[in-house]
C-alpha cells in the first residue's frame, strides 16, 4: 500500500494530520512534505495513493503540484486541505483533477471514510488494466479525477451549445434530481458537504442555471439525467 503524503506549508498542521492519518490503516505508510519539491521527491520514490495537499502551499503552489503529480502517476488522488469558502483555489484544483477538499482539522473517522472510497476506486482501476503511461495519454484524461469516467459530453441539440460534465458533477446532479440535500449527496459519494457545494457551483455555471430546480430541469431536458 503506497499510503499517503501530507503536504502542507505549516509544520504544526503537517504533524497533526500525520498523527491522524497513522491511525487509519488504509493510509499507511504516512509521509510528509513541506513543499512541492519535497512532495515530488516522495512521489518519484514511491507514488502514494493519496496526497493531502495544502490549498495555499508556498512556492510554486498547489496547482503546479497537481500537474507534476499527474506526470508521475495517473493514480494519485489529490485531496485539498482548505477551509470552506475558499472557492477560487478549490475550483481550479477540482478542475485539474482534485477529488475534493477537507478541512485541515479533519478527524480520523472522516479521513478513514475518504481513504476507503478512494482506495476502492484505485482497486477498480487496477483491475481494468490502467497501464498507459501518463505521457502517452491525452492531457485532459491524465488530469481527470481518479475513479471517474471521461467527461460526459451531451451532443448539441437544436442549436444549443454542448455541455460537458465530469462524472462527479453528474452524480451531484442526479442526487439533486432525487431531492437529496448536499449533506445527503455527500454521504452517498463519501464527500464532505462543502465539496458537494463546490461541484454544485461548477455544475450551475456549466448549465447556466440559477438554482437546483433549474439545473435539474436542464439536466432532464438535455438527457444528462433520467
Amino acid at each position: 500500500m503506497p499510503g499517503v503524503v501530507v503536504c502542507h506549508g505549516s509544520a504544526a498542521i503537517r504533524e497533526r494530520l500525520a498523527i491522524t492519518a497513522q491511525a487509519v490503516p488504509a493510509l499507511l505508510p504516512v509521509r510528509t512534505a513541506g513543499s512541492v519539491e519535497e512532495l515530488v521527491l516522495h512521489a518519484r520514490r514511491q507514488a502514494p495513493s493519496i496526497v493531502l495537499l495544502d490549498a495555499h502551499l508556498p512556492g510554486v503552489g498547489p496547482i503546479e503540484a497537481i500537474r507534476r503529480l499527474a506526470l508521475i502517476s495517473i493514480r494519485v488522488a489529490v485531496v485539498m486541505l482548505a477551509q470552506a469558502g475558499d472557492e477560487v483555489a478549490l475550483d481550479r484544483a477540482v478542475a485539474l483533477g482534485a477529488r475534493g477538499f477537507l478541512a485541515p482539522d479533519v478527524g480520523r473517522a472522516e479521513l478513514a471514510a475518504v481513504a476507503a472510497h478512494i482506495c476502492a476506486d484505485v482497486s477498480v482501476n487496477a483491475r481494468v488494466g490502467m497501464r498507459t503511461r501518463a505521457t502517452d495519454r491525452d492531457p485532459a484524461a491524465v488530469l481527470a479525477p481518479i475513479g471517474t469516467r471521461p467527461m460526459s459530453q451531451v451532443p448539441q441539440q437544436n442549436g444549443e451549445r454542448p455541455i460537458q460534465l465530469t462524472q462527479r458533477e453528474l452524480e451531484v446532479l442526479a442526487g439533486m434530481s432525487q431531492g437529496r440535500s448536499n449533506a445527503q449527496i455527500g454521504a452517498d459519494l463519501f464527500l464532505s458537504e462543502d465539496t458537494v457545494k463546490t461541484h454544485a457551483r461548477r455544475l450551475f455555471r456549466k448549465l447556466e442555471a440559477a438554482d437546483r430546480a433549474q439545473a435539474v430541469a436542464i439536466g432532464l431536458r438535455r438527457g444528462l439525467i433520467l
